[in-house]
């Protein structure tokens, strides 16, 4: 545990060099439309869903809208993101709860938010740290999981547990920052199939685990 803390200051510390302006990828103009990009983005890039939410916002840019509108509108809008019928019918679910319950408001709560239809932690965190600038965990992304073990912070398999991992290393004043550092770092230089080892300036400290 030791020398992980140990490494995550080195990791924080470069992240913070490299990256110092990183933000979320998503495009949105209020927590709830930073929450439907979000429940979007599984697995879809977070460019298609900028695509995607331009026209889906313009026509229903709050909770009260788009869950007056039909899950088949919703499907047609969102078919590009993957997993359209789900999704459309998750976010719908989701507005009209919001609508409902919280006045159309998204709640500064993680028990509130994952309760929800189609939120999960990684999503309430996204909102919660980027909206709300609440720190309630470490998003871990297909980036996050992957760089995290490369670099000897994490060795566990599923997200949820990967995300204990790295709370229990990385200072909790850095975990909103942290991932959105890291998600840069990954599309930048630490791709999944072919790292730029040579070019990457965390090289001096990263065991390269899993690297071939």
């Amino acid at each position: 545990m030791k020398q992980r803390k140990v490494q995550a200051r080195r990791v924080v510390r470069q992240l913070k060099k490299d990256y110092a302006g990183a933000e979320c990828a998503l495009n949105y103009e209020t927590p709830f439309q930073l929450l439907i990009a979000t429940i979007l983005s599984a697995q879809c890039t977070d460019v298609r869903v900028n695509i995607v939410t331009k026209d889906l916002f313009a026509k229903y840019p709050d909770a009260d809208s788009m869950s007056r509108a039909s899950v088949k509108t919703l499907e047609s809008l969102v078919k590009t993101t993957g997993f359209f019928r789900n999704k459309a019918k998750n976010i719908h679910a989701a507005s009209r709860a919001l609508a409902d319950e919280f006045d159309g408001e998204v709640p500064q709560d993680l028990d509130a938010l994952v309760a929800l239809p189609g939120v999960g932690r990684k999503t309430a965190n996204v909102v919660l740290g980027t909206a709300y600038g609440i720190p309630s965990g470490i998003v871990v992304d297909t980036h996050v999981g992957r760089l995290t073990k490369r670099m000897g912070l994490a060795d566990k398999a599923d997200a949820v547990k990967i995300e204990r991992e790295l709370m229990e290393v990385v200072p909790k004043n850095e975990w909103i920052d942290f991932s959105h550092r890291l998600i840069h770092h990954g599309r930048a230089v630490c791709a999944a199939r072919k790292p730029k080892c040579e070019a990457c300036n965390f090289l001096k400290f990263c065991p390269q685990i899993g690297v071939d």
